[in-house]
């Protein structure tokens, strides 16, 4: 099956959400391990910066039991639990041969999370995600991360195609939104303006199929065993290993 649309990029690509959630414990490296094995090209995850300064992967940023539960903002590393990895932890435990989409729930964590991807090398396969047009402007001269606008669209009040003309002028690369929200005809009118299109929350494979036929840069989806599949249905040609990728826009 080829893709009604084409994307952007070579092909499109497939984000492990929270690494592998549906087959092992979701933001650990253990999922992540797991989701490069099952032929996810990119990975993601939520960030949030501890007390002392260090970015670290869990969605809720919090932590202890339901009768003790801090933010994490305001626990130091070594006080977190082992499950959750800072950011140095899992490039060195993962490494960065592949696309890395991190959601900067706290946006206080964005210059620790570009120097870590930097250190590795890793910052120009870095994608960040938030919902303020006016954080991600103010992040632009200070990274060469991808950055993306991840919102929903019955909130873009200004419309789509002016969304998209302003992404581009504001040097914001691409606009994330939910499965649902998008149609071919939306992911064109954005690749229009040279802005990427990614789709979250693609959890079924005909919702995985109507992203990848609607020319879509890039899914999110919990069951990468299914994004896999249909990736390969769509893209046959195209190689999966980390060597054979060829992710340049």
């Amino acid at each position: 099956m080829a893709p009604r649309l084409p994307p952007l990029r070579d092909a499109p690509i497939t984000f492990a959400h929270r690494g592998a959630r549906a087959h092992a414990p979701e933001n650990t490296l253990e999922a992540f391990r797991l989701a490069l094995k099952l032929g996810a090209s990119g990975l993601e995850s939520d960030v949030w910066i501890t007390a002392d300064g260090v970015p670290v992967l869990d969605h809720d940023g919090v932590c202890g039991s339901l009768l003790r539960r801090r933010k994490i903002r305001e626990v130091n590393r070594q006080d977190l639990p082992d499950h959750i990895p800072s950011l140095d932890e899992f490039y060195d435990g993962v490494g960065h041969d592949f696309e890395l989409s991190l959601d900067v729930k706290d946006s206080s964590a964005f210059s620790a999370v570009v120097a870590s991807a930097r250190n590795v090398g890793a910052e120009d396969r870095l994608w960040l995600c938030h919902p303020e047009v006016d954080q991600l402007v103010g992040w632009r001269h200070d990274t060469d991360a991808r950055l993306v606008d991840s919102t929903r669209l019955a909130k873009i009040k200004e419309g789509p195609e002016r969304r998209a003309s302003k992404l581009r002028d504001l040097g914001i690369e691409a606009v994330n939104l939910r499965n649902i929200d998008w149609t071919g005809g939306l992911v064109t009118m954005f690749h229009r303006f040279g802005r990427y299109a990614l789709g979250w929350d693609a959890q079924h494979p005909r919702e995985i199929a109507k992203l990848l036929d609607a020319g879509i840069d890039g899914v999110f989806s919990d069951h990468v065993d299914r994004m896999s599949e249909a990736f390969i249905s769509f893209f046959p040609d195209h190689d999966l290993s980390p060597r054979g990728r060829n992710d340049s826009p």
